[in-house]
């Protein structure tokens, strides 16, 4: 079942994103994207995210300043969309040029302001390849899937700001008890890819792109966990 809880109106400001990329990708778990399609706001919770930096192999700053990737080099609080295996993916940028956070997979969240009939909205705009409705733990479980589900779209949102009418992430007052932190998911032998730059919460790591709690990982080799605060 989807996330549910009162939430009242905290957008957050632009001076949240504007700082270190691995504490940004961190302190976004929890937080709820909203974004309005038609006359509904669809929502999620963010539970799983990448830090990616100017100087990291794995960045796609680190492959040099182009028109396209102008967000990354811009201030904290700017949205940077680009397509991955097909499918549009959602980035904040974050404190200095080059920095970002990827959203890498969230949790669909119903309250008051995006009810049932925005669950039911993103169940529409994300169905499985046999067309037929995805379960919504698994609406999503994913890079793409998040925005495919939240209707984002790269030419839409690319470069752009939050905006307080149509898209904007909140913070909802969800409490994060553990974190888990580890390494990032696709990034090529030799590009940085032992970097411990993703970071998850805990009791959603079963709805996250892989869990890093499946069988076979062994924390402190593989994972660390993060207690809240720490």
């Amino acid at each position: 079942m989807p996330d549910t809880a009162p939430c009242p109106a905290r957008a957050l400001p632009d001076s949240f994103f504007d700082r270190d990329a691995q504490a940004l990708a961190r302190d976004l778990l929890g937080k709820v994207i909203r974004h309005r399609q038609g006359n509904l706001w669809l929502a999620a919770r963010i539970i799983e995210t990448e830090a990616y930096y100017l100087t990291d192999k794995g960045s796609h700053a680190s492959l040099g300043y182009t028109e396209k990737r102008r967000a990354l080099f811009l201030d904290g609080g700017h949205i940077y969309m680009y397509y991955a295996r097909g499918g549009d993916s959602l980035n904040f940028s974050a404190h200095g040029p080059g920095n970002a956070v990827l959203i890498k997979s969230a949790y669909p969240w119903v309250d008051a302001i995006s009810d049932a009939n925005s669950l039911a909205q993103m169940q529409l705009n994300n169905p499985d390849a046999s067309g037929n409705l995805r379960p919504a733990e698994r609406l999503c479980a994913g890079q793409t899937l998040l925005c495919r589900a939240l209707g984002l779209k790269v030419p839409n949102w690319d470069a752009k700001r939050f905006d307080p009418e149509r898209l904007y992430v909140e913070d909802c007052g969800a409490k994060i008890s553990q974190v888990i932190q580890t390494t990032r998911l696709g990034i090529p032998h030799g590009r940085d890819e032992h970097l411990p730059y993703r970071f998850v919460d805990a009791e959603y790591a079963r709805f996250c792109t892989r869990n890093p709690l499946r069988r076979g990982q062994v924390e402190g080799r593989d994972f660390t966990i993060l207690k809240q605060g720490s």
